[in-house]
């Protein structure tokens, strides 16, 4: 495991990879950041690693989740509040922007964030100052905002409940943590992790066997990372210092394994990284050509590569007189869909990703992966 400030981001798969590289690409600007992702992935972490590796790490990073708090408290929680501001206000008190001077700031749960304080925050992002509740004096604010949700924003404002103006101010350049069910090939090293930290505190930890790590990696994870150390700590208790079988698992992770199932492990070549001076954020609503050449040969998960694709293969009835590459008929179906998904959608990626019943990132990757616009 890697000793540096990104070592609790764990994993060394493709998708941990990009979020890595592209924390240290952002790290030292002064960007704002929208971190997307399901609940449960480990978007606060993503948080605090970008602030430990940024220019702001000696300065203070203060958390908000703003789904936890109620409306009417929010903006003395953000801005701060002057005595006498509203019954109970006995004294002046700091606010996060205040306390977070010249350091980060984490809106966890930007998209539960009510419209009126949606405006107020706007109003920071633009000019850089805000007022205490109850007061009149403006106050400079130099901190690095980073804003996380699990929401659709896109939906979200389609909906009326979050402003257009703001998503585009906050989203500058978006970080997506994959879904846990995404990156199976990261597990064991998950649980290693979370099994360290229990051996720091003097707690016996269980030995996974290799069928049981099978299984896990073979599991869906709706609670995602989240639900993964809810599992470490309850196998923790009740195999202390023992083996944990494919049997002694609850029973919902004993998921049905084919007979050729192996072991998920991370590929011992990664995929090239583009180079960070020419790396751009992925739009949130369209996706452009891949950085690699057109001519690069990418290979996916069945072996078939790019240049063995036929991207004019239309509907036709596939020819079995003469034989048929199997893989290769699959993949061209499948960029097929993808494509007309896209332009049924205009290019929107989150619905296009509706349209075929699968993860935004999933899509993103594939898009990505076979080079289509």
């Amino acid at each position: 495991m890697e000793d540096s400030p990104l070592a609790s981001l764990v994993g060394d798969g493709p998708a941990m990879q990009q979020v890595k590289t592209l924390i240290k690409q952002v790290a030292h600007t002064d960007a704002t950041v929208l971190i997307l992702g399901e609940s449960g992935t480990g978007k606060e972490v993503v948080a605090q690693a970008l602030h430990a590796v940024s220019n702001r790490q000696e300065r203070p990073f203060v958390p908000i989740n703003c789904g936890a708090i109620p409306g009417e408290l929010l903006e003395s929680e953000l801005f701060g509040h002057e005595k006498g501001a509203f019954t109970g206000a006995i004294t002046a008190r700091k606010g996060r922007f205040e306390l977070a001077e010249k350091g980060s700031i984490f809106l966890d749960e930007i998209g539960d964030m009510p419209l009126p304080m949606q405006v107020k925050l706007l109003r920071v992002l633009q000019e850089r100052m805000y007022e205490r509740v109850g007061g009149n004096k403006s106050f400079e604010c130099d901190v690095r905002v980073i804003a996380a949700t699990h929401r659709q924003l896109e939906d979200n404002i389609a909906e009326g409940s979050f402003r257009e103006d703001l998503f585009y101010r906050l989203n500058v350049f978006p970080i997506e943590m994959p879904a846990l069910r995404e990156r199976p090939e990261d597990i064991p090293d998950l649980l290693n992790f979370m099994f360290a930290k229990m051996r720091d505190q003097q707690r016996p930890v269980p030995n996974m066997t290799e069928e049981a790590l099978m299984a896990l990696q073979h599991y869906h994870w709706p609670g995602n990372v989240r639900e993964l150390g809810n599992l470490a700590e309850r196998l923790s208790i009740l195999f202390p210092d023992a083996p944990v079988t494919y049997e002694d698992l609850p029973g919902k992770y004993q998921v049905a394994l084919p007979e050729s199932a192996e072991l998920i492990t991370t590929p011992s070549e990664p995929p090239a990284q583009a180079n960070p001076s020419q790396a751009a954020p992925m739009d949130t609503e369209s996706v452009t050509s891949s950085e690699q050449s057109p001519d690069a040969a990418t290979a996916d998960e069945s072996g078939v590569t790019e240049s063995e694709i036929d991207l004019t293969a239309t509907s036709r009835e596939p020819d079995l007189s003469t034989g048929l590459n199997l893989k290769s008929y699959l993949v061209e179906m499948e960029v097929q869909l993808i494509q007309k998904a896209l332009t049924e959608t205009e290019g929107n990626v989150s619905q296009a990703a509706k349209l075929l019943q699968t993860n935004r990132t999933t899509l993103v990757e594939k898009i990505r992966k076979f080079n289509l616009n």
